[in-house]
């Protein structure tokens, strides 16, 4: 993974609201600091994920998906491989394995937005297929703007459910802020 090339990419991202800026600048520490593992699930104390804001082709409805593990709607995204040759690449990788959805394109190659949450500690099934904790974290996602031309989704294991939702359904309190955010840039932008 190339540092230099996501920390400029985070310098010419235009945070939503100060709450983005804020994770925006504590995410350019943080790549800064683990210059040589930021993307890493052994960085124990966090690292940076690639998700998916998809659209539908009419772009009025975004994709979420149940989150087994987490209980809660979210984006489909998830860990970068060592394989991944950008956050950007994993973001997509990770949207095709989340959706089944192949044809997916990026409406562009910037980033969409970034948040920093918080991953809880839970226990973890080792490669022996004992059960280890894993520790309470943080996520650094990246996330892109992608448009799905097709809109059947297959749930992987790691989803209980997925539904279109409107973005203007999106916006409203019920959802995180993080969703909410993604929904009224979205409509902002005219998407």
């Amino acid at each position: 993974m190339n540092t230099d090339a996501l920390l400029s990419a985070l310098n010419a991202h235009s945070p939503a609201d100060q709450g983005e800026e804020n994770h925006r600048n504590k995410m350019i520490a943080f790549v800064s600091a683990y210059s040589s593992g930021w993307w890493k699930r052994a960085t124990a104390v966090g690292h940076v994920t690639g998700s998916a804001w998809i659209l539908n082709v009419e772009r009025t409805h975004a994709l979420l998906l149940h989150h087994r593990k987490l209980n809660r709607w979210v984006q489909p995204g998830g860990h970068l491989d060592d394989t991944d040759a950008t956050p950007c690449a994993g973001a997509m990788r990770e949207a095709r394995e989340e959706t089944g959805i192949q044809n997916l394109r990026f409406a562009d190659d910037v980033l969409f937005d970034v948040d920093i949450h918080a991953i809880p500690a839970r226990p973890a099934p080792t490669q022996a297929g004992e059960n280890e904790t894993e520790h309470a974290h943080l996520h650094y996602d990246v996330r892109y703007l992608i448009i799905a031309a097709a809109d059947h989704v297959t749930i992987s294991a790691e989803s209980l459910d997925a539904k279109w939702i409107s973005l203007q359904d999106l916006v409203q309190p019920a959802f995180e802020r993080s969703i909410s955010r993604m929904a009224e840039k979205s409509l902002r932008r005219g998407l």
